[in-house]
């Protein structure tokens, strides 16, 4: 087993223990439950297992955000040498580029109400030219940043702005709103940012279909976005989204079995051993 799969395996066990058990803590405060058993309407429709399912569900995908960028950095600090979780970028610029972005931002914003012929489509280069072209005044930006990488070696600086698979709209167009300012920056403060899915539930990026993206960036052809294996590799050179993917796979049955017995109070289904990526 290579040194980068156990890396990676002890990172994902640690993300996903301190995950169930943050979840189990806040359930077992939470006042919900007597909610649900002073309901007979509520309790007739739906089963307590279920309530807590639904619960464990909505608690986990609240902190799953936090976890992929801790496994993400622990990923980019073993390749490059440093990487950092939740990292502010300070820079200076332009009024007239700060303009810009708004006025870009602005535009798909209008989306919405637009026929399909009048949209404006994203289209990230025609966009950064147009941001970069703003005149004006330096002045004070911060960038609050989800993962901050830099390589030792070369000293290339990168920026991962991550998001759930199937991100809503508005966390991506706060995050076109940072990458967009971090190269409006003078001087420049990294070498890369990037929008950064860490797995495809459509297989091939050039399948992404998730429409409330689109609306932000091309998520086909966009340069600065990363989607899958191609995130990873970028992250922790090739290989590495296969190792994340073997390492989910040894320890998801262990936890699964725990959720359902320590959470859920219901023994597990046998068909458990098929759950792999």
């Amino acid at each position: 087993m290579s040194s980068q799969h156990d890396e990676i395996k002890i990172g994902v066990e640690s993300i996903v223990r301190a995950l169930v058990d943050d979840v189990g803590v806040r359930a077992a405060a939470n006042s919900s439950y007597e909610v649900l058993k002073s309901n007979p309407l509520y309790t007739s429709l739906v089963s307590e297992e279920l309530f807590r399912l639904s619960f464990f569900q909505q608690r986990i995908v609240e902190s799953l955000g936090k976890g992929w960028e801790l496994l993400i950095a622990l990923v980019a600090q073993r390749r490059l040498g440093y990487a950092v979780a939740g990292y502010k970028i300070r820079g200076n610029v332009r009024s007239g580029r700060l303009k810009r972005i708004r006025q870009v931002i602005g535009k798909l914003q209008l989306n919405s109400y637009k026929e399909e012929g009048e949209k404006e489509r994203p289209d990230w280069e025609k966009e950064l030219a147009y941001v970069l072209a703003g005149k004006g005044e330096l002045l004070p930006v911060i960038v609050d940043c989800g993962v901050y990488a830099k390589n030792k070696r070369g000293n290339e600086r990168y920026v991962f702005e991550l998001e759930a698979p199937l991100p809503n709209s508005d966390q991506t167009k706060v995050s076109k709103e940072k990458i967009l300012k971090l190269y409006a920056m003078e001087p420049v403060q990294v070498d890369g940012a990037y929008y950064a899915l860490p797995y495809n539930p459509y297989g091939r990026k050039e399948n992404y279909a998730w429409s409330f993206p689109s609306r932000w960036f091309n998520m086909k052809e966009d340069e600065v976005v990363l989607i899958g294996d191609e995130f990873w590799e970028k992250v922790g050179g090739k290989g590495t989204y296969q190792s994340f993917i073997n390492a989910v796979n040894e320890i998801g049955k262990d936890y699964r079995d725990r959720i359902y017995r320590e959470f859920l109070g219901i023994e597990p289904p046998s068909s458990g051993d098929d759950a792999r990526l």
